[in-house]
């Protein structure tokens, strides 16, 4: 388990963390809590200061709040996802909200944390991601190319089907591409969703995501 896993912290020290969150006391609390696991943390308590700040060095995690005043968190992931760079993103959110979670990690969120953050999980999460370089599979033209435990039990088309809704496309998108109706496509993400053990798409997400 993670949690028995011996990591030393020399590890971390040239690995940059940046915070995002409109509440400079998370982003101050957070900074805190990975420069003592060896960390270089900085942080930013609004989308320009972001911007500006990953101009002059690219982090190696980001950690976003999923709401940034005017602005949203998932505008902040999927512009770090067109980087192209494979970094880990991690989504708070002041209180749950299951819609823009799933949207999030269907975005390519490592997880998504409720406040009050559980900090050992969150330090958990970013150890691994630092550790095993978790993603999905490797980012070609904008696509990610899905290696999932237990892949080999889909079939070809459920395959395409899992590629495209890991893509972020909807049931009616994916049924467009490859030509089926909607109703088709349901089936075999029902099927994928199975044979891989999730018990809805946030979960898939997951499982994709940390596989």
């Amino acid at each position: 388990m993670t949690e028995n896993f011996y990591y030393p912290s020399y590890l971390n020290r040239d690995i940059l963390i940046h915070i995002l969150d409109a509440d400079a006391a998370t982003c101050e609390a957070l900074s805190v809590l990975f420069r003592l696991e060896g960390f270089q943390t900085s942080f930013s308590v609004d989308t320009a200061g972001f911007l500006a700040a990953i101009e002059r060095r690219r982090p190696d995690v980001v950690i976003t709040n999923i709401r940034l005043g005017k602005d949203s968190g998932l505008d902040i992931l999927k512009r770090v996802k067109t980087m192209r760079t494979g970094t880990p993103v991690f989504i708070l959110e002041d209180q749950p909200e299951v819609d823009l979670a799933v949207l999030a990690m269907k975005a390519g969120a490592t997880d998504v944390v409720t406040k009050p953050i559980d900090s050992e999980r969150l330090l958990n999460g970013v150890r691994d991601a630092v550790r095993e370089n978790v993603h999905v599979g490797t980012v070609e033209g904008g696509k990610r190319n899905v290696e999932v435990r237990g892949f080999a039990q889909l079939t070809p088309r459920e395959r395409e089907v899992l590629q495209l809704i890991t893509n972020g496309q909807s049931n009616k998108e994916a049924g467009r591409n490859l030509g089926i109706s909607p109703r088709t496509i349901e089936v075999h993400r029902a099927r994928v969703m199975e044979k891989l053990g999730a018990r809805n798409t946030a979960d898939l997400m997951r499982i994709v995501l940390t596989s």
